[in-house]
């Protein structure tokens, strides 16, 4: 690569983030956290750019899975940091955070990504296979770590005891690794998008896929970190307009999926559907499967008690929009009725966490 390559937007951006993020600069004023939510964007759009370089490189789907792998253990790298500090005030955290980011995924990427795609092209059309083979997966892990918990007797409340968390997370890790092992070698076709122009396709070299990789981390870490560190100040400004603390966690977990839901989007738009529904259920996926057993034992090593069980209201909003996605998912194809339903369940999730 040349000097001047590095010139482009998404060096830049992820390099200054990183070097504001440790002047110390932020959190000191108005104008310095404007500046660090532009860094923050930067950083994103960054990161999506050199997803789609790595993706072009290693092919569906390893491309998707490293993506969704990459921001699932940073994901789970803020909530553990976020729980050790905060110890018993955090024991809704990890369930809270979890759930925000299926539901905005399930309800808000899918359901962009499919009204994208329905008003530019009326219907996209994708393997049922895969949707079927994700949905199995994430519906099981959904009930046994949001919803059983609520239904069990050994202790009181939506909580589980030492044994029933280590059972429920080598339960989560079985059906991970299976669907990977699924994903990438007995079934791979299923995941696989028809590609009618291959001769079209941008293959980078391994040295570009190699610094694309890097910075990809780079720039999931700082969004991680930016997020974090501006998390104080979401705070105060979801309390100044009266609206309730777990509004925060909504907005955090918006931030960290940023990057996997302009690329899901940008697939979308490409006419690549089956692409962004590798990207959004895979990710999906990851963030519960691999989240909760790794906060299951951060919080079994420090002793801290950890709350996984839905109240009824999120339950009925989690129950509904895992039906919509399964029936719009049916048939193998998308219109814009589809999305639609799905950006309005996401819309009625967000109005009850702000007016419950």
């Amino acid at each position: 690569m040349r000097i001047n390559d590095f010139l482009h937007y998404t060096y830049i951006f992820p390099l200054l983030a990183v070097g504001y993020y440790f002047s110390g600069l932020m959190g000191t004023g108005i104008i310095f956290d404007v500046i660090a939510g532009i860094l923050l964007t930067g950083s994103v759009i960054s990161a999506v750019h050199h997803a789609e370089v790595v993706a072009h490189k290693v092919g569906e789907p390893f491309g998707t899975i490293i993506l969704a792998l990459c921001i699932t253990i940073l994901e789970v790298a803020l909530i553990i940091s976020l729980m050790v500090a905060g110890g018993e005030q955090a024991i809704t955290l990890a369930r809270d955070t979890v759930f925000a980011a299926v539901m905005l995924i399930l309800n808000g990427i899918i359901g962009i990504c499919i009204l994208v795609g329905g008003v530019k092209y009326y219907e996209q059309f994708f393997a049922r296979t895969s949707a079927t083979t994700y949905l199995v997966s994430i519906v099981s892990i959904l009930i046994l770590t949001l919803v059983l918990p609520n239904f069990t007797s050994s202790v009181n409340g939506p909580f589980y005891n030492k044994a029933q968390l280590i059972f429920v997370s080598i339960a989560c890790l079985v059906i991970y690794g299976v669907f990977l092992m699924v994903q990438t070698i007995r079934h791979r076709n299923y995941f696989i998008p028809p590609d009618e122009h291959p001769e079209e396709l941008y293959i980078p070299s391994m040295k570009k896929t190699v610094i694309s990789f890097i910075f990809l981390v780079i720039c999931l870490a700082i969004v991680v970190m930016i997020s974090k560190g501006l998390s104080s100040t979401i705070e105060d400004m979801v309390q100044s307009f009266g609206a309730p603390k777990s509004l925060v966690g909504v907005i955090i977990a918006a931030v960290v999926l940023l990057p996997e839901g302009l690329a899901a989007i940008r697939a979308a738009r490409s006419n690549q559907i089956q692409s962004s529904l590798n990207l959004a259920l895979g990710s999906a996926l990851a963030s519960i499967g691999l989240t909760i057993p790794a906060v299951s034992l951060v919080c079994i090593m420090y002793d801290i008690p950890l709350v996984l069980g839905l109240d009824k209201k999120d339950i009925i909003l989690l129950s509904l929009s895992v039906f919509i996605v399964m029936l719009s998912l049916s048939r193998g194809k998308t219109n814009i009725l589809y999305g639609t339903v799905l950006l309005v369940n996401l819309a009625a999730y967000i109005f009850t966490v702000i007016v419950p």
